[in-house]
């Protein structure tokens, strides 16, 4: 697996508190997780869409869209049990400043490439707090929650994987090449994680 280090590829942890802050939060990290889920959704229709003779890239991403979409489901079937109402999306400057910053640097690697592994990246992130909010939980919103959370820990990992060997595909096989993008990548996510972190807390995905 690419970057078999500590969560994947992450060199900057979440705080630990960030745990803490959310389950006293838990309405708002609901209403932003479920945003997040669609804007996955989003982002990987839309990859699908502007690489239509990949059939095998279009297949993969559209089965991710399809399990982001469930996960949509299950938390605004959360939202609508506890009366939350789900608002507008956040301005996402989490995800936003990592797409800029990779194309603020760029690689000899297809534009495809990138946005395959700031995929991964937002994933792994999502990966890290959803085991930090297992911790948390299910002492706070009891076992229905935390088996949920614990699915969707599951599910990030494997979104991570498929966005890498996607990007593997999409750079004919270089493997090392990718490994060592991705490794580059990771510094900046780190950074802009480190950023945010000085924030007062913003919810699910961001500081």
């Amino acid at each position: 697996m690419l970057c078999a280090q500590w969560m994947f590829c992450l060199k900057v942890r979440s705080d630990p508190g960030w745990a803490k802050e959310a389950v006293a939060n838990f309405d708002k990290v609901l209403a932003d997780h479920a945003h997040c889920e669609m804007k996955a959704a989003s982002n990987a229709l839309s990859l699908a869409a502007r690489h239509p003779d990949d059939l095998a890239l279009v297949r993969a991403l559209t089965d991710l869209a399809k399990e982001e979409l469930e996960h949509f489901q299950q938390v605004l079937g959360f939202l609508e049990r506890r009366r939350i109402p789900l608002g507008p999306p956040e301005v996402d400057t989490y995800a936003a400043d990592l797409r800029k910053a990779a194309n603020e640097r760029p690689s000899a690697l297809a534009p495809l490439v990138d946005r395959l592994l700031v995929g991964a990246l937002i994933e792994a992130r999502s990966c890290e707090r959803f085991k930090l909010l297992l911790g948390e939980i299910e002492a706070t919103e009891g076992r229905e929650m935390f088996e949920f959370y614990s699915d969707l820990f599951a599910a990030e990992a494997r979104h991570y994987r498929t966005f890498c060997d996607l990007a593997i595909a999409a750079a004919g096989g270089a493997r090392d090449t990718v490994e060592a993008r991705l490794e580059a990548l990771s510094i900046l996510e780190g950074e802009i994680v480190s950023r945010l972190a000085r924030n007062t807390f913003r919810g699910f995905i961001h500081g």
